[in-house]
């Protein structure tokens, strides 16, 4: 999974937990060497490596103090300053992305609804997937299409953030893309309206032999682990379930978390660990189901996919089909600084269940099936089994949780 994949109009993280760290009181006027030392001293305070990586964080205090004289400048210098880490999820967010993220954290965003990754060899811009009944998909805009042009301006080459840069706006207001699809030589013009969207992060299916489907596209809206439950109980007859997490490439701790407590029927979920020690988050034994279920993973699900599918397989809750996993072992927290942008800080590494560190290594499946289109029969094959070896259905619980 790039590390530059986002989803335009509807910000996904690799796995956060929100918090807001330091509101300057009303009225006070902010200063631009004041932003820079309040992210300095954020990282010096909750960076998960005491090396800071092998940079001599010190140094860097006042490194640029006489280089900095606007806003704009404390936000330059920010971005040099934490680039010195070497850590891609610890960067700086301007006031528009970090509005657009808690946008996406309440799951109301304005934009066109599409997913955006760049190709490995950075030559395109690809669509991913595009939002249910969002402003693309009614366009006509398919997963597939590669952006070359957004208005006026040549899209060839840029990263999914520049693009967002210019694809976003006010809802009402109009963007056209040029794309080219896959198999045809004519370029596509659409012109699609902005407008508010609704972020569903799960749907669902019944597919053959009462097995019910649950996709998770997105940890990162308030509302999945809700959405997650609905789905449970809408299958409390379903004899088992298909968890989708591909191409999920995570969002918030909390409902991982939460979302694993409602399937695991005992065990550990998680353990994070900082610069201040070790936390274990364990489930509660009290699940919403002991329906049998197998979880779909890919190259794209990553950070609290990987939690709720490696707590999943490690507990020996469902089996894992698919591909290895991206590979994010690594937590970070939202700061807000003063003026209104933000910092994404990385402050603990995790470790499953079994004690693997993931990172940069991903989780196996426990099938391997390469090709997508295969993924989900061999999922219904293994849950019939599974199936068919209880001597009665398994049902889900009650719901008063």
């Amino acid at each position: 999974m790039n590390q530059m994949k986002r989803i335009v109009g509807l910000f996904v993280l690799g796995l956060t937990i929100a918090v807001m760290a330091y509101q300057p009181a009303s009225g006070h006027k902010v200063e631009p060497d004041e932003v820079y030392h309040r992210a300095w001293q954020l990282v010096k305070d909750n960076y998960y490596d005491a090396s800071y990586n092998g940079v001599n964080w010190r140094e860097l205090e006042h490194k640029f103090d006489s280089k900095i004289e606007k806003i704009d400048d404390a936000h330059k210098y920010i971005k040099v300053m934490l680039k010195s880490l070497n850590d891609p999820y610890t960067r700086f967010l301007d006031v528009k992305a970090f509005q657009d993220e808690n946008d996406a954290i309440d799951a109301k965003i304005v934009g066109i609804g599409i997913n955006l990754q760049q190709t490995k060899d950075k030559a395109r811009l690809l669509i991913t997937r595009t939002i249910e009944d969002g402003p693309a998909e009614r366009a006509g805009i398919k997963a597939g299409d590669e952006i070359v042009a957004i208005d006026s301006s040549n899209a060839v080459g840029i990263t999914p953030e520049q693009a967002a840069e210019k694809i976003r706006g006010t809802a009402g207001t109009a963007v056209q893309l040029t794309v080219k699809r896959e198999k045809e030589t004519e370029l596509k013009k659409v012109s699609i309206t902005r407008s508010e969207i609704i972020i569903r992060a799960v749907s669902t299916k019944m597919l053959e032999n009462n097995i019910g489907y649950i996709q998770l596209t997105t940890f990162i809206s308030n509302d999945a682990a809700r959405e997650f439950r609905q789905a449970l109980k809408k299958y409390n007859r379903a004899d088992g379930l298909v968890i989708d997490l591909r191409d999920n490439p995570g969002g918030l701790l909390s409902n991982a978390l939460e979302i694993a407590d409602m399937l695991l029927e005992n065990g550990p979920i998680v353990s994070t660990i900082s610069r201040h020690g070790k936390h274990t988050d364990l489930s509660s034994g009290t699940p919403l189901t002991h329906q049998p279920l197998v979880v779909l993973i890919d190259e794209e699900s990553a950070s609290a996919s990987e939690i709720l599918a490696s707590a999943l397989k490690d507990n020996k809750r469902g089996k894992l089909i698919g591909n290895k996993s991206y590979g994010k072992g690594l937590v970070q927290e939202i700061n807000k600084l003063p003026g209104g942008a933000a910092v994404h800080i990385t402050v603990s590494r995790y470790l499953t269940p079994n004690g693997s560190d993931i990172n940069k290594i991903g989780v196996k499946p426990d099938i391997q099936v390469q090709e997508k289109e295969e993924q989900l029969n061999v999922a219904i094959s293994c849950l019939k089994g599974d199936i068919a070896s209880l001597k009665n259905p398994v049902r889900s619980l009650s719901y008063s949780r």
